[in-house]
């Protein structure tokens, strides 16, 4: 009876009413039911309702972006769709099939669910562009290579666990198998910095020559450059190269295999030569087909005390000269000090004194972040 009563107010306000071609919409209608139930001081009941229209918008709101199946399958097949070109790291095989296909369920996800309405509307209007919404996942990330190769690749239940590496091959085999698994996880690069510092003691304990360094650098590159990745990608790299040991790591002692060296980070100099030699001539002369390997990308850090006139320098800008591969970071008159600055992509790079402020906490964690 109360419920008739106020049906019959809701009625007589509709029936009143002045609507856009005389027939109010859903969601006029619902304004009028919230605002008699407030009136006759039904609040819990109002409340209720409210929850319930909010469910129901959202249920209409999916029912407006579900994603035709047969035309987004046949817009790849037939390459009638941009994003089959989009990303040149993709190639157009049954992975990047799946990967457009799902991807355009997911992008529907972020501008309905997780961005404001005003902001899915800016984009699908192509006022603005918000990349990578093919993917539910953050962006890049950076990760404590020295972390690796003390723990071993282990941690996730049921899956296959492995020591720290004792050598440099199977120190090269588990970085290639985090850097796949982890991009995985992820839409943009995974990065280690450091790189040559950190696996120059695996040189040093194994005493191993130039040709024995660079067959295993040849192993990194190769296997980091295989279409692995979810959309048949290459896993998207980046390794930072110090090139001179800094500053904070000299007097620390590597630690190879659950052992501790008996020497420190300062003392592998050559060991990092080695390295850099090694990775800028296979990246040079590229594939068996001379074309450039793309991963991983490397960044060298720029200090003052940077060999300008070494024979990896002259290496080193050859290789610059040819491909335009790395990237630089700039230590020359700054106030930036290599142990404050981790940079892991062409678009994240760590102030690490920001990170000394937030302790243990959820960024707290410097390269590892």
């Amino acid at each position: 009876d109360e419920a008739r009563l106020l049906t019959s107010q809701v009625v007589k306000v509709l029936s009143h009413g002045h609507f856009p071609g005389g027939v109010p919409d859903i969601e006029r209608v619902q304004d009028i039911v919230e605002q008699t139930l407030i009136a006759a001081n039904h609040l819990r009941t109002a409340r209720a309702y409210i929850s319930y229209r909010d469910r129901h918008e959202r249920l209409r709101a999916d029912q407006r972006t579900i994603v035709d199946v047969a035309s987004s399958v046949n817009e790849y097949l037939e390459r009638a769709d941009w994003r089959v070109n989009a990303n040149a790291n993709q190639g157009y095989s049954l992975g990047g099939l799946i990967l457009n296909t799902s991807g355009k369920v997911i992008a529907n996800y972020w501008l309905s669910h997780v961005y404001a309405p005003e902001a899915g509307v800016a984009h699908r209007e192509g006022d603005i562009h918000i990349h990578d919404l093919d993917m539910l996942a953050g962006y890049c990330a950076g990760w404590s290579l020295r972390t690796l190769l003390h723990e071993g690749l282990n941690g996730v239940p049921g899956k296959v666990e492995a020591g720290p590496p004792k050598h440099m091959s199977s120190a090269v085999g588990q970085i290639v198998n985090f850097l796949g698994t982890l991009q995985n996880e992820w839409a943009g690069a995974q990065a280690f910095s450091s790189f040559d510092t950190y696996m120059a003691a695996f040189v040093r304990k194994d005493e191993l020559s130039y040709a024995q360094v660079k067959q295993y650098i040849q192993e990194l590159i190769y296997n980091l450059n295989v279409p692995s990745r979810w959309g048949t990608q290459t896993p998207f790299t980046n390794l930072t190269f110090d090139w001179v040991c800094p500053q904070d790591l000299r007097d620390q002692v590597p630690v190879v295999g659950g052992e501790e060296m008996p020497f420190t980070y300062g003392d592998l100099q050559a060991e990092m030569d080695l390295i850099n030699r090694a990775y800028i001539e296979v990246m040079t002369t590229g594939d068996a087909k001379g074309r450039v390997f793309t991963f991983p990308i490397p960044t060298y850090n720029i200090t003052p005390d940077f060999p300008w006139d070494s024979e990896n320098a002259e290496r080193l800008f050859e290789m610059t000269a040819k491909y335009g591969l790395p990237y630089f970071q700039n230590f020359l008159n700054s106030e930036l000090q290599p142990n404050m600055i981790r940079s892991m992509c062409c678009r994240l790079q760590l102030d690490l004194r920001e990170l000394l402020k937030r302790g243990n906490g959820l960024f707290g964690s410097a390269e590892q972040t």
